[in-house]
């Protein structure tokens, strides 16, 4: 299984901090943000990664990477998204490193305290299609701002909302998820949303309608560092109490 980490984007969610880096280069604790998801991939056995990025600061990324080997990646790749085109169209440059692969993809700006490694071997058990990692979240007001799943009444995936007015449960869809090298026939077929972006939640939802979409419930925190100056914070001060990536 390959392993792809996104780290583009305008970071416009995080200004005035990231007009001078991006993002997924400013510091979560005591170091950058980027290297929590190398870490939480290459702990779960995921050694050749591609790290996807855009934007003036793109080299930045070579510069504290390098070719991965101090981070325990055995073969690392980048790969350059011009322009912000929406979270598909940037796993959908990935194609070429991902082969016939599987593929894990992870939002470098999300923060795990648990190991993934029971859902790597989870989809590597399962026959097909793709799998995503949910979290449980009571409250309503941050469900309205995430994807949800609504869950039919067997327990699969029936549909997943995007910013749901009423959320249809109380999970939340993370920025996780597993695919089989289908992903990158379902990946052409997308129509751009109304902000001109290719959406994983469309990606998923061709999934859930084949019947072929899993999924795992997170144990412990899970935060997006990315979603807000708050949330960024709030991040900072968990893994600075806790510690992430724990098995």
């Amino acid at each position: 299984m390959k392993g792809v980490v996104l780290a583009g984007g305008s970071g416009s969610r995080l200004h005035p901090l990231t007009r001078i880096t991006n993002k997924h280069l400013l510091p979560i604790y005591d170091r950058p943000m980027v290297s929590y998801a190398i870490e939480a991939l290459v702990n779960a056995g995921i050694s050749e990664l591609m790290v996807v990025t855009g934007g003036t600061h793109a080299g930045e990324f070579l510069r504290l990477l390098g070719n991965g080997h101090e981070y325990g990646i055995d073969r690392l790749f980048y790969a350059y998204q011009e322009r912000p085109g929406g979270i598909a169209e940037a796993l959908g440059l990935a194609q070429r490193f991902v082969d016939d692969d599987r593929v894990l993809v992870m939002l470098a700006d999300n923060i795990l305290e648990s190991s993934i490694h029971a859902s790597v071997a989870n989809f590597v058990k399962q026959d097909k299609g793709a799998r995503v990692l949910l979290s449980r979240i009571e409250d309503a007001s941050h469900l309205r701002h995430l994807g949800v799943p609504e869950l039919d009444p067997n327990g699969r995936i029936a549909n997943i909302v995007e910013k749901p007015e009423d959320p249809p449960s109380t999970l939340a869809v993370t920025g996780l998820y597993f695919y089989d090298q289908t992903v990158f026939d379902v990946i052409p077929t997308l129509t751009p949303s109304g902000r001109g972006e290719l959406e994983i939640t469309d990606v998923n939802n061709w999934f859930v309608s084949q019947q072929t979409m899993e999924y795992d419930v997170l144990e412990g925190f899970w935060g997006d560092a990315g979603e807000s100056i708050d949330a960024y914070y709030a991040v900072n001060d968990f893994v600075r109490a806790h510690g992430v990536n724990k098995d």
